[in-house]
């Protein structure tokens, strides 16, 4: 006879990776990389430090995999939609702009540019990692919807480089600094959403031809 239910430890195998990885990332952001322990992440998950060693082989390997299972996807998504999207490239860039700020302005993720500027120096090989898996990658997307903008003659010739940087750089800044760094350059949180409409129009008025 089989047994009608399974063992609350066992049920809740399969879910334990995303358990430890949600409270990873809420130790990380509100505590940095260096100052987070491995005990308080299994802690805060509910299971023994042993348990996590069984998903994750170290810290660095906690932090790469947060990244992979929660940025690297969204990016991917990114890149479906300008695979996919059939307007004019004005409304390509504010929806991008939109579903980012959205999917990661919004959330725990938005803490994660802030650590990593932070701890940069101290661990670089995590940089690297950050650096190749998201801030890279992220560039090539707005490298792709200026190139599509200049091929169609919507926008201006413009340095694919710098001008990237220079449009991430704000919506950066709205995460890392007015998010996250109480009474430091903080406006109030209901007024976010209006400084990226402002964004988004002062930013592609820069760039349309005149």
């Amino acid at each position: 006879m089989s047994c009608p239910f399974k063992p609350k430890w066992e049920r809740r195998k399969e879910a334990r990776p995303k358990e430890l990885l949600a409270a990873a990332l809420h130790l990380f952001v509100e505590r940095g990389f260096a100052a987070t322990r491995l005990d308080d992440v299994a802690k805060a998950a509910g299971v023994s430090k042993g348990t996590l060693y069984l998903y994750f082989s170290s810290k660095e390997d906690l932090f790469k995999a947060v990244v992979r299972e929660s940025i690297v996807p969204l990016l991917g998504e990114a890149e479906g939609m300008i695979d996919e999207f059939e307007g004019n490239t004005e409304s390509l860039f504010r929806q991008l702009t939109l579903s980012w700020w959205q999917s990661i302005g919004e959330t725990k993720l938005s803490g994660l540019p802030k650590l990593m500027m932070g701890e940069a120096g101290n661990f670089p090989e995590l940089a690297r990692f950050y650096q190749e898996e998201v801030i890279a990658r992220g560039e090539r997307l707005l490298v792709r919807v200026l190139e599509r903008g200049m091929e169609c003659g919507e926008i201006r010739k413009v340095d694919l480089e710098i001008d990237t940087r220079l449009l991430i750089a704000p919506v950066i800044m709205m995460m890392m600094m007015w998010k996250h760094s109480s009474c430091v350059c903080q406006i109030e949180p209901e007024k976010l959403s209006v400084y990226l409409e402002h964004y988004i129009r002062m930013a592609w008025n820069s760039l349309v031809i005149r």
